[in-house]
Parts: structure tokens; sequence; C-alpha cells
């Protein structure tokens, strides 16, 4: 994993599924993953012929869209934000990965609307073969300062 992107988004091992930013524009960002075979949720899904989960796809795609509002935030109050998924729709699995792939992942911006971010996400092997598009909805939000726990009497 890329310390550009465990600088931008809070998610860690075992949970942050993007390696490295691959490129980025003003209305997109792409990302990669290599999907390693010691990862423990291949012991469960499933034991003798590993594949990746759908839900952890969606979530890579959901980190690069963290990246990609990560990006736009840096300088900004929002930088101290956190990302929050607030919608997914229209997800379509058309093949599935397995260890050892390697995936790409881009986001693209659809339209900013009442503090949501309205994103598409597409993954692909990088022979060209798709895996999933999604639509999705992210909030950015600053959490609220962090209280001092009362000291003992």
């Amino acid at each position: 994993m890329s310390s550009d992107v465990t600088s931008l988004i809070p998610h860690r091992p075992p949970f942050l599924f993007v390696d490295s930013i691959v490129s980025d524009s003003p209305e997109s960002l792409v990302a990669r993953r290599t999907w390693r075979a010691e990862e423990t949720f291949y012991e469960g899904h499933y034991p003798g012929a590993p594949i990746t989960p759908g839900v952890l796809l969606c979530e890579a795609v959901f980190q690069t869209g963290a990246l990609y509002l990560a990006r736009r935030a840096a300088g900004t109050e929002l930088g101290a934000g956190v990302p929050l998924l607030a919608k997914i729709s229209d997800v379509r699995f058309r093949n599935p990965v397995y260890p050892g792939d390697t995936v790409l992942i881009e986001v693209k911006k659809k339209e900013e609307m009442g503090g949501f971010s309205l994103m598409s996400g597409a993954m692909k092997k990088e022979d060209g073969t798709r895996i999933l598009t999604v639509e999705f909805a992210v909030a950015w939000k600053v959490p609220p300062a962090a209280t001092k726990p009362a000291a003992a009497p």
C-alpha cells in the first residue's frame, strides 16, 4: 500500500482495499489493488475455490471514491473529515476476482448535491475484463471534537 493512500483516508489493514493511486484528474481518480492469496477472508469464501467477496470489491470502489474526495478536500476545512457512504445503487457484477488478480478501480464525480458527492465507479482487470460497476453517494463529514474523559476524583 502506498503512503499516498494512507495519508488521505482513515482506512487501514486489514480493511484497506486500495494499494496505490494510478492517476487523478479534476473529475476522476484511478487506483490499483492486488488481491493477495493470504488475505484471511479467502479461508471462508470459499474453501478450496477462493473468490473475492463482492461486498469487498464494492468497498474497494468506495475507498477509491474516498481518495478522490480527500484529494479535493486537502487544504480546506474538510481536510480533517472522514468519508461516509450514504447510498449504493445499480451494482452490477460481471466477472469474479481471484487471489492474485490485480484490478484497476475508477471513480468519476457525477454531481454535488446537498453535501453529498454522487459518483460512479467501475472495476476491471489489468487486461480490461470488466468486473463491476456501481453508482454511489458519499458525504464528507468532520467528526465532532473529541471530548476528554473526566478526571477521576
